[in-house]
């Protein structure tokens, strides 16, 4: 499965990815210091997905590019945001899914793909 970080904990070697599948998040926990994968909220990651009673756990991550989307943390913070007054009953309170685009720069370096997309390219 593909995903972005949305956080990482370095020192905790923690992180939360968006999968590409916009379901459920996946968490992710290095159990060795030795295989902890850097990675930074908007890098591009795959990895494998695990389900453990209703929640979904990332294995074995591999940077796909960094930085690819760091403005999406930022971007999903904002478009959860309520935009009506607590006045409003609550069933006119929920609308429509705002969608949020995935596109991205062109990367060199480390991604020496064309393009990059969020899923298979």
């Amino acid at each position: 499965m593909f995903g972005v970080v949305l956080w990482s904990d370095e020192e905790d070697h923690k992180a939360v990815i968006w999968c590409e599948d916009h379901g459920d998040l996946a968490f992710y926990r290095s159990t060795n210091d030795a295989q902890m994968v850097p990675m930074d909220a908007g890098d591009w990651v795959e990895f494998d997905l695990t389900m453990d009673r209703n929640m979904r756990f990332a294995h074995n991550p591999r940077l796909i590019a960094e930085g690819v989307f760091p403005e999406l943390p930022e971007s999903l913070e904002t478009a959860g945001e309520v935009r009506v007054s607590p006045a409003t009953p609550m069933h006119k309170q929920r609308g429509s899914a705002e969608i949020i685009p995935f596109t991205a720069q062109r990367r060199t370096g480390r991604d020496r793909r064309s393009a990059v997309t969020f899923g298979r390219a």
